[in-house]
């Protein structure tokens, strides 16, 4: 009986929790930045992309919108904010169009992330300062690399 019912429900079984593709792989990523860690000054963000050999990305920690916790991002910022530095994933939380950084300048009082897509900004914190957004900038978890121009982000080799 119980041979039967293992093999009637295993497929069913599969079709739920299928096994991921061939050479996916989740764990940290090392990512290389432009300007270490513990050089970045107050309001100084770093822009880093997702390694291209092989092809990774890296999962979204936490956000709204269309940053769901789990979704993927293949790019993102380190950025130091009243002391604080954190990860933020590149995608707006809008539509998913990549922000980029904006410094302060005259017009523009002070630094944030802009999507050139739908025109939402987002402060240094990752919370939503205009939209049409309505959720801040996903967090991805991260922990400092074996040197300080090195951070490992919680990610995914996607295997092709």
């Amino acid at each position: 009986m119980t041979a039967t019912v293992i093999t009637g429900l295993a497929p069913i079984l599969v079709y739920f929790w299928p096994a991921p593709p061939k050479g996916q792989k989740k764990g940290p990523i090392n990512v290389a930045l432009q300007t270490p860690v513990d050089q970045l000054q107050d309001g100084d963000a770093v822009k880093f992309d997702a390694p291209r050999n092989p092809n990774s990305a890296f999962i979204m920690a936490d956000g709204g919108g269309d940053n769901a916790p789990g979704e993927l991002a293949f790019g993102g910022f380190v950025v130091k904010n009243q002391g604080k530095v954190n990860v933020f994933a590149i995608n707006c939380s809008h539509l998913g169009c990549s922000v980029a950084l904006a410094k302060a300048a005259p017009g523009h009082p002070e630094a944030s992330f802009d999507c050139p897509c739908h025109g939402s900004r987002f402060r240094l914190d990752g919370s939503v300062l205009h939209g049409p957004a309505a959720y801040p900038l996903s967090h991805l978890s991260w922990k400092q690399g074996p040197n300080p121009s090195e951070i490992e982000v919680e990610g995914i080799v996607l295997g092709f």
